[in-house]
């Protein structure tokens, strides 16, 4: 073949080929001397890996307790919000009767000319 062919290169090689016989599945030397840094390495993170999970596990026990205590204190909040409800009722009939009777003593006191003063216990 003549060396000056527009289409000659003495390097011709299928890539695939080229990749298979170069960089084999097969273990080389390397591979060998390699393998004990890799399993400590594993092992490394396999230990770390369960200290997470116990600490996760252990946060995870702590946010259900926080979950019960909340849930807890929200319904001693709302029993508290319905007794000062009903104690906001009780203040209000209590505040209503106290003018209607304030009312009542002001027309009698109109009705025999007694005059009024105004005190600190007045409403």
């Amino acid at each position: 073949m003549n060396p000056y062919q527009y289409f000659y290169s003495p390097q011709q090689f299928d890539p695939y080929t080229y990749y298979d016989y170069n960089y084999s599945q097969q273990p080389g030397p390397n591979d060998y001397e390699r393998q004990p840094a890799l399993e400590r390495r594993v092992t490394q993170l396999e230990r770390q890996f369960q200290v997470q999970k116990t600490e996760l596990d252990r946060q995870n026990r702590e946010i259900g307790r926080q979950n019960r205590e909340i849930t807890r204190l929200n319904k001693e909040i709302g029993r508290l919000n319905q007794e000062i409800s009903r104690l906001n009722q009780n203040d209000e009939r209590h505040t209503r009767r106290l003018n209607r009777l304030n009312q009542r003593l002001r027309a009698v006191e109109n009705r025999l000319n007694i005059p009024f003063t105004a005190t600190d216990g007045d409403f």
